[in-house]
Order: C-alpha cells, then structure tokens, then sequence
C-alpha cells in the first residue's frame, strides 16, 4: 500500500475522469471513475466502494450525493450526505487500515447507473 502522503499526492492528477470501470458483478450498474478506482487500487479500499453501493438505495429520487469517510485510530464513520449537508445514511466501522485520515467522494446518477467519483472529477 502507498503511503498518505504519495496517495494524497497523486489525488491531485484526477480531474475529470476518461474512462468507468464496473467494480463488482454485485453492482453491475455502479461504476468507479478513474480516481475513485485509484483510491480502491491504492488504498486496498474497494470494500469502500462496496460500502457506497449498499447505501446508494437511500440516496432515493436525488442523483447526486455526497459520501464521507472519517478515520480517528482505527475506527472511521461513513457518511452519506444530500449535498446540502443533511445526513441521509451512517454507519460506524469498529476497524479499517484506510490510510488516509478523511475522503470525500461524490455519487451521481445518470439514467439506470450510478457513478462513484472524486470531487475535482465531477
């Protein structure tokens, strides 16, 4: 695994992203952007994008949402946000090895499908 500080380099190269990529045959309408499969590459994370795909149902009619990770310790807290800052889903994860300290990555619909990106992609 790289370090944060490599990961959160490299962050900074996503803007927009060139291609979509299915992630699981669990979800064969959710598809990660360039960025967000880097981070589930990099950071050994793709239960991460597993876990924004359970919760995509409580997203609802909106097409766009906004998805938090929080690490203190070991421990981290999954938010899924409106956009407007209104809670729609949480969930506290007792352990993670994610190695960065906080995330914030945007889901969005377009038609049947839904893509998970990050913020400078959108």
């Amino acid at each position: 695994m790289l370090s944060a500080q490599e990961i959160k380099y490299n962050l900074g190269n996503f803007y927009g992203s060139q291609g979509y990529y299915e992630f699981s045959p669990l979800f064969s309408r959710i598809y990660l952007s360039d960025g967000t499969k880097y981070i589930a590459e990099s950071c050994e994370a793709y239960w991460l994008m597993d876990l924004i795909a359970n919760h995509i149902p409580s997203i609802g009619d909106d097409w766009f949402a906004v998805a938090k990770l929080t690490v203190k310790g070991s421990e981290c807290k999954f938010v899924i946000e409106d956009g407007n800052g209104n809670v729609i889903a949480s969930q506290d994860i007792d352990f993670t090895d994610f190695p960065l300290d906080e995330i914030t990555l945007f889901v969005e619909r377009g038609d049947d499908n839904w893509v998970i990106l990050l913020p400078g992609e959108h």
